[in-house]
């Protein structure tokens, strides 16, 4: 090949260079037919002409060895991961080792798992080059840009809930992930939210009457949830290490602070990357992580009479009305809490209740006492009604209540009563189009 013909585009070089046999083939081979490649002899019999003559040559060899060598290097990084970032080991090599789940290729294939063993077909799985996946899973300590976008939205106690929202690239990607591979993953009946099928209304009805309700909160649940556990994830899933490795890496970000340096702005790392609130990915992982987590807890739970569910990070415990004998509530709550701490987590004290008969008992928003379905609380449906009759009178709304808020809790009606929740569905949505001054 001449000089003039020689590709400048990466991904048709690197695959010249394989059918070359490697880079050291290829380059041997481009020295030969440039006329670069010097045959060896002994120097010893040549005369000192003919010895000028043969260093000459040889240095156009090593000169010419050395832009090749660059060339082929450019195409091989372009065309592989070579480096992941600060305290991220990586390798390429698909080779097996210890810690790859036994029969890994027959599991991936249960659980109808994308065949993936190369950086290359995951990106291409993804719609992206090779160094744009590496770009979204690459890890710095001090970042200049990141791949997500961060804000707040308030909690229930005041504090604010920091959201990194992912960019559109990252996300397109993270959203493939979750559709292929992660909501593929098994997970425990016990696991009421994100999945298809469950919500905070079936989480409450497993726990319909209940003579005792014990909630707990796991504490800092997304951050705990390391890069090196969802890692662990993909794993047993039956990928192997360097898959792994960008798997875990793309659905996760280190919790960052911004800090201006002589005018520049750095996002400096504060911990190990982790789930983010704000991923697609992050709550159906937390589910496959803690299959093993709700299989000891509901173990437990079925031991002492008690009903386990799981919403997140909110642990949920109900005795049933028919039980008979003490609740052992002292021995749930200590034997739960070591269960957590065994699996990587920590309850969070401060929000542990439990609820007796007599008072409003209620799981994640809906009233569960009595022999009734679970329910609103009657207070909402009455301040719903309350605004809707303002609405319709023409009178100012409360503040902090808007048209958007009162659907969001019409809607949350209709998912325990749909003939209320439609009519205050119907009565809210005439007033959509009407003047914000007509209804806040």
């Amino acid at each position: 090949m001449s000089t003039t013909t020689t590709p400048t585009d990466t991904a048709t070089l690197w695959r010249l260079i394989v059918q070359a046999g490697g880079m050291t083939a290829y380059i041997d081979a481009q020295l030969r037919e440039r006329g670069f490649l010097v045959p060896r002899r002994d120097a010893d019999a040549m005369s000192d002409r003919e010895k000028d003559a043969y260093k000459k040559a040889l240095k156009q060899e090593a000169e010419e060895r050395r832009k090749l060598r660059r060339e082929t290097w450019g195409a091989y990084k372009a065309n592989h991961i070579v480096h992941l970032g600060e305290g991220v080991f990586w390798t390429d090599e698909p080779k097996e080792d210890k810690w790859d789940t036994p029969n890994s290729e027959e599991r991936a294939a249960e659980n109808e798992l994308p065949a993936l063993d190369k950086p290359e077909q995951l990106a291409e799985a993804l719609g992206v080059t090779v160094p744009q996946l590496k770009g979204m899973a690459y890890h710095r300590d001090a970042a200049t840009s990141l791949h997500y976008v961060r804000f707040t939205i308030p909690k229930r106690d005041g504090t604010e809930r920091p959201i990194w929202a992912p960019k559109k690239r990252l996300k397109a990607a993270q959203r493939w992930i979750l559709q292929h591979i992660v909501e593929r993953l098994p997970v425990h009946g016990a696991a009421q939210g994100f999945l298809v099928g469950r919500s905070i209304l079936s989480n409450a009805q497993v726990h319909e009457n209940p003579k005792v309700l014990l909630k707990m909160d796991i504490k800092d649940f997304f951050p705990t949830v390391t890069w090196k556990r969802v890692k662990g994830v993909f794993r047993r899933a039956g990928y192997r290490d360097g898959i792994s490795t960008i798997l875990a890496l793309v659905c996760t970000e280190a919790p960052r602070e911004v800090v201006t340096v002589e005018g520049k702005t750095y996002y400096v790392s504060l911990g190990p990357r982790c789930l983010p609130q704000g991923a697609p990915t992050s709550p159906a992982l937390t589910n496959a992580l803690c299959l093993r987590l709700d299989r000891r807890l509901a173990g437990l739970a079925k031991r002492y009479g008690w009903r386990y569910t799981r919403y997140a990070d909110d642990l949920t415990f109900s005795l049933p009305m028919d039980h008979k004998g003490p609740p052992k509530l002292g021995a749930m709550m200590g034997c739960v809490t070591r269960i957590v701490a065994g699996e990587g987590f920590e309850i969070k004290e401060e929000k542990t209740r439990f609820h007796r008969t007599g008072g409003r008992q209620s799981v994640t928003g809906l009233v569960v006492n009595g022999d009734g379905a679970p329910r609103t609380p009657r207070k909402l449906r009455r301040q719903l009604r309350s605004a809707i009759h303002k609405l319709k009178t023409g009178k100012p709304l409360k503040d902090g209540e808007s048209l958007a808020r009162l659907i969001g809790y019409a809607a949350f009606v209709h998912m325990s009563n749909q003939e209320l929740g439609r009519k205050m569905l119907a009565d809210l949505h005439g007033h959509e189009d009407k003047p914000s001054g007509d209804a806040k």
